[in-house]
């Protein structure tokens, strides 16, 4: 015991400029997501604000029997999930792409310049996405409709129509995190070694057989990584993209409603602070679950790049 004790302390100095370097990632860690955790408890308290969190009467599972009786948890749920799959998918796949094509194809300055541009869109604001999708989307005044009537053809109502809301959210969530994405796939393929191209190149292999047999396998680490920390939010919604987007307007809820804009708007409709926690508490137990499962499917297939 001596001895692990000792030789803890050893590697605290050891480490002590990277342990530093660390420290304030863990004390956001604590501060915002730690202690917070705490106020779990108003999802089985009817909430008031005399008592406060913990002096407020217990309420058991009435909150979640309230959302669960709402009619609306299988719809958020499902509209959760299935937004967030097509951004797992688009949001890996197109960036590994473009990625792949920057590296084969474009030379060092037009890669620079190209990747600066497919950047750019990640800083916009969704509150500047949101209006300019309104300028384009828009019935009376939108640049789409603008164009049909001046091919003389019937415009159409988007924002009264729920079935296109779901390809519009996949096409402006991959349009803005390409950039993102395409820097982090730029970075693994440049760090693939060198000697396994020009072994490739010895044998024969033209371009495409060079992507299929060396670049692609050795992203499948990064893949891994990038797809099993986004399943972990897949039942977290993107509250900014899709209220800034969509609104309240009631009428695109059944195709673009999730877990996070219900709540939202259940907390500012209601005023019922303790049903919106027990929304928020289903939503974060059912991602725990989902990232076990799907670290543990992971180390099935190998360990090595398993998350733990």
């Amino acid at each position: 015991m001596r001895e692990r004790k000792h030789q803890f302390w050893h590697d605290v100095v050891k480490n002590r400029t990277l342990l530093l370097m660390l420290a304030p990632a863990v004390l956001l860690f604590f501060l915002f997501s730690y202690i917070p955790m705490s106020g779990i408890v108003i999802a089985f308290k009817r909430f008031d604000y005399v008592g406060g969190v913990f002096g407020s009467p217990w309420a058991g599972l009435d909150n979640f029997k309230f959302f669960f009786e709402s009619g609306d948890a299988w719809r958020v749920t499902r509209n959760t999930v299935l937004y967030n799959l097509g951004f797992i998918v688009l949001s890996n796949l197109i960036p590994m792409l473009t990625a792949i094509l920057l590296f084969e194809v474009g030379g060092k300055w037009f890669r620079k310049i190209t990747q600066s541009l497919l950047f750019l869109p990640y800083f916009i604001s969704w509150v500047v996405v949101g209006s300019i999708a309104y300028s384009f989307f828009a019935f009376d005044v939108g640049t789409i409709n603008g164009i049909l009537k001046w091919v003389g053809m019937e415009p159409i109502d988007i924002y009264n129509t729920p079935s296109y809301w779901p390809v519009i959210l996949l096409l402006v969530h991959t349009w803005k995190s390409l950039g993102y994405g395409t820097v982090m796939y730029l970075a693994a393929i440049t760090s693939i070694d060198r000697e396994m191209y020009e072994a490739a190149d010895m044998d024969g292999a033209n371009v495409f057989q060079r992507i299929r047999s060396v670049t692609i396998p050795n992203l499948y680490p990064t893949v891994i990584i990038l797809v099993l920390l986004a399943i972990g939010n897949i039942f977290q919604g993107d509250f900014g993209m899709f209220y800034n987007m969509v609104g309240n307007n009631g009428l695109l809820f059944s195709s673009t409603d999730v877990i996070d804009t219900f709540v939202f708007r259940l907390l500012m409709g209601s005023n019922e602070i303790g049903m919106s926690a027990a929304a928020g508490v289903y939503q974060s137990v059912l991602g725990f679950i989902t990232i076990l499962l799907a670290n543990y499917a992971v180390r099935r297939y190998d360990k090595e790049r398993a998350l733990f």
